[in-house]
């Protein structure tokens, strides 16, 4: 298989993405750069507001020293490419950047990140991180390139409000996608003011389409998207044109948000600052940390969200064993390859991930632990009325395919959503294109099922 370089852009499209914030590395050795994402919606995130409170702690222990965070104002999709065009150079690279694990093995590929096992190894605090976690910041040659500030899960926020005005039960326990569609279709008729369901589609939405809409239905069928045992990725499944369907008929059946809206880099922000805080949207698929806006920290305090929002597995197709499906995924603090003082960038990590910090970071960012110290802390345990509903979950997750590859085949799932949702293509046409486009984007490593 070719050497894949991940998001690979024009020059254009650098420069494009280079105005989403201004940005810039110091030679300073006593400043630190911390680059993370920042909502598009110009909020200070909670991700903003934690970066700052270690901050003070950090400069507090080390005299004279400074932490420069750097919140990148852009959409999931351009942050990813952000990170990566910094990255590139010792003029641009930050010190510390905060990755998706799923972007992790294409950016060591790429050169961009920094193996931690010599930090790691005398640093007690490790051996309190999960198994699961610790390998999906690893690299090929088994080394670590990332320290984990938790995971997730998905599943179905629903409006009990909403469902009430409907006429539904609000201990809603759907068994199969039908019962899904059958709720929705009931909320559209009944309440027609508001948007019934919710699935991320489309190339804008980027990963939150792929993996927390798409995958999360196909896992629920009988057809994962990669074939372990045979390592290669799966086409002409039965489950990915299925999947396709269940998106075609959310969005031909009007039972989500515009299309317009749909296809809008902005979507994700909107969800849970504007559609489910306001009552727009009755029924939404979802990650455990949606909650973290409505914090009196988020972006969107909310108070009365946990009287209001229910949640409930999201089923598998037909109700088979385990009737249930979850998505994981999770992201790290890296050091990357042309950071300008990565054993200070260490200690800043180091700091971010005290047993202390660790927790209120799962609390901020209603996260679940991937440390067993964390995990037993009675406060975290009582934290959010949500945390022990999406940690059983983990127990039916999957976990994206961690290979260097799999960016590209993320984005040709999110062309197949959008192709379905617009309806310019049918599931059976999108499905066809999206099993040539995988053929060649791993250079014929594919099986079918």
């Amino acid at each position: 298989m070719r050497a894949i370089v991940p998001l690979t852009l024009t020059v254009a499209a650098a420069l494009a993405v280079g105005t989403l914030t201004g940005c810039g590395t110091t030679d300073d050795p006593d400043v630190i750069e911390v680059a993370f994402q920042k909502d598009t919606n110009n909020q200070v995130t909670v991700r903003e507001d934690y970066v700052e409170y270690v901050a003070k702690q950090f400069e507090k222990a080390y005299p004279g020293k400074e932490v420069k965070p750097v919140p990148i104002q852009a959409s999931q999709d351009d942050y990813y490419t952000k990170i990566q065009v910094m990255m590139r150079s010792p003029n641009t690279a930050p010190d510390v950047v905060y990755e998706d694990s799923f972007l992790i093995r294409s950016d060591i590929e790429a050169g961009y990140l920094q193996p931690l096992d010599r930090y790691l190894e005398d640093w007690d605090d490790w051996s309190e991180y999960q198994d699961a976690a610790k390998e999906a910041t690893q690299g090929p040659n088994g080394g670590t390139y990332g320290v984990p500030d938790g995971t997730d899960t998905r599943g179905l926020w629903y409006n009990k409000k909403i469902f009430e005005k409907a006429g539904l039960p609000t201990d809603w326990k759907p068994r199969t996608w039908d019962d899904v569609l059958k709720t929705a279709r009931t909320i559209k008729k009944r309440v027609p003011e508001v948007i019934p369901f919710n699935v991320f589609t489309g190339k804008a939405a980027g990963e939150a389409a792929a993996m927390q809409g798409f995958e999360m239905l196909l896992y629920g069928t009988e057809d994962p998207l990669y074939d372990k045992q045979r390592e290669k990725w799966i086409i002409g499944s039965e489950g990915f044109e299925d999947s396709l369907r269940f998106v075609e008929s959310v969005y031909s059946e009007k039972l989500g948000p515009p299309v317009s809206e749909a296809l809008s880099p902005n979507i994700q922000t909107q969800v849970p600052t504007e559609y489910l805080p306001e009552g727009k949207l009755a029924i939404a698929l979802d990650g455990s940390f949606l909650s973290q806006q409505w914090l009196k920290t988020g972006g969107k305090p909310w108070p009365e969200w946990s009287e209001t929002m229910g949640v409930t597995p999201m089923p598998t197709q037909h109700g088979a064993a385990p009737g249930k499906v979850s998505m994981s995924g999770g992201w790290a603090w890296s050091i990357p390859e042309h950071s300008g003082n990565p054993d200070l960038a260490w200690k800043l990590i180091e700091t971010m991930q005290t047993p202390k910090n660790a927790r209120e970071w799962y609390l901020r960012g209603s996260q679940i632990s991937v440390r067993d110290d964390v995990s037993e802390d009675p406060e975290y345990q009582k934290s959010l009325p949500r945390t022990e509903f999406f940690t059983d979950l983990v127990d039916v997750s999957h976990y994206r395919p961690a290979l260097p590859v799999y960016p590209q085949v993320s984005t040709a799932i999110t062309e197949a959503m959008e192709q379905v949702t617009t309806g310019d293509s049918s599931p059976r046409e999108a499905a066809a294109a999206y099993d040539k486009q995988v053929r060649s984007i791993t250079d014929g490593a594919v099986t079918k099922r």
